[in-house]
C-alpha cells in the first residue's frame, strides 16, 4: 500500500501538471507490473496513468535510466511507447508515472505491424555498441560501455559481469566458467558483422502491450545498441510472440542463415540473468547451450 506521504506527492505533482488549483482526488488501483515495483492505475477525474513506485536505495537510478530509454525510443516515431509524465523522489521512494494505455485486441494486423516496427526501429543504427549511460536488466544493472565491436560488448559488457556475479553466490562451477571462455572464441564466427542497432533490450512477453487502435507498445526497455537478434532471441525465451511476428521482421529485415544459433547465444545472457536472480532452475538451459558450442 502507497504511505500517505508518497500519496500526497503524486497528488500535489499531478496537480501541478494538470494545472489544476483546486485539490485533485486520486483513486489507486493495484495492476501487474512486475516483480520489483508496485504499479498502480492512478485515476485523477476522468484521466488515468501508469504509477510505479519502489524504493531508491535498492535500485539507485533505475526510474532516470527507464526514462532516458523510454524517450529514446519514443523518439524514433516508429513504435508506440507510453509517454513520461513524471519522475519523482520522495524520501527513500521514487516514483515513475507514465501514460496509461487502454488495451486492445492481438489481431493478425497487430502482429504484422509489430514485426515492421520492431525492424524499423532495429535500422536505427550506431557506429559503436552500447549507450552513453548505463541502465537496468530487471533488477540487476546493465553496463554499456562504448566497444568497437559486437564480440567486445557482448563478452565484456554482457556475459562475463553475469559469470563473475554467479560464481560468487556459487550458482556456476569454475568448469562452467572455462566452458563459457571456449565459447568466447567462437563468437566471431557464429556473428557475422552487422552494424549496432537500437534495442528494446528486454523484449519479453510481459514488456509489449496492444493499445485500443491494436498497435504494438513497448514498455520497461533496457535500451542499448547492440546486435538485433538480442531481441529476437528474447522474444522466444518465454513465448508469446506469433509466427506472423517473425514472418513480418523477416520481410522488412532479413536474418542471417544461423539467426537460431545466434538466438541461442544471445539468451545466454537473459538466462544467466534469471540464474543470479531467481536460482539454479535456469541452469540447465545455460549449460545445455554453452556444451553446444
Amino acid at each position: 500500500m502507497i504511505s500517505a506521504s508518497v500519496q500526497a506527492h503524486i497528488k500535489q505533482c499531478l496537480k501541478d501538471i494538470r494545472g489544476e488549483k483546486a485539490s485533485v482526488v486520486l483513486q489507486f488501483t493495484p495492476v501487474g507490473g512486475g516483480s520489483i515495483n508496485h504499479t498502480y492505475r492512478v485515476q485523477a477525474g476522468k484521466q488515468s496513468f501508469f504509477c510505479k513506485i519502489n524504493q531508491l536505495s535498492a535500485f539507485p537510478g533505475l526510474f532516470p535510466a527507464e526514462q532516458k530509454g523510454l524517450e529514446l525510443l519514443a523518439q524514433q516515431q516508429v513504435i508506440r511507447i507510453p509517454g513520461v509524465i513524471a519522475n519523482e523522489t520522495t524520501g527513500d521512494t521514487q516514483v515513475l508515472i507514465l501514460e496509461w494505455i487502454e488495451q486492445g485486441l492481438r489481431t493478425d494486423a497487430f502482429w504484422k505491424t509489430f514485426g515492421r516496427q520492431l525492424a524499423a526501429l532495429h535500422h536505427i543504427q550506431h557506429n559503436r555498441f552500447g549507450l552513453d549511460a548505463d541502465n537496468y536488466m530487471g533488477a540487476l544493472p546493465q553496463h554499456n560501455q562504448w566497444a568497437g565491436n559486437w564480440t567486445d560488448f557482448f563478452i565484456h559488457q554482457r556475459l562475463q559481469p553475469q559469470v563473475k556475479l554467479a560464481m560468487e553466490h556459487h550458482l556456476l562451477e569454475p568448469a562452467h566458467a572455462m566452458q563459457f571462455e571456449k565459447l568466447y572464441q567462437r563468437l566471431d564466427e557464429l556473428f557475422a558483422v552487422e552494424p549496432p542497432a537500437l534495442l528494446h533490450g528486454d523484449l519479453w512477453s510481459g514488456n509489449y502491450m496492444y493499445d485500443s487502435s491494436e498497435k504494438p507498445v513497448l514498455i520497461d526497455p533496457a535500451v542499448y545498441y547492440g546486435h538485433r537478434n538480442m531481441d529476437l532471441a528474447m522474444t522466444t525465451l518465454f513465448g508469446g510472440f506469433d509466427n506472423l511476428f517473425y514472418e513480418s521482421y523477416q520481410y522488412h529485415y532479413p536474418l542471417p542463415a544461423n539467426y537460431r544459433q545466434q538466438w541461442e547465444i544471445c539468451n545466454l545472457y537473459p538466462l544467466l540473468i534469471h540464474l543470479n536472480l531467481f536460482g539454479k532452475s535456469y541452469l540447465s538451459a545455460i549449460l545445455d547451450a554453452i556444451r553446444r558450442y
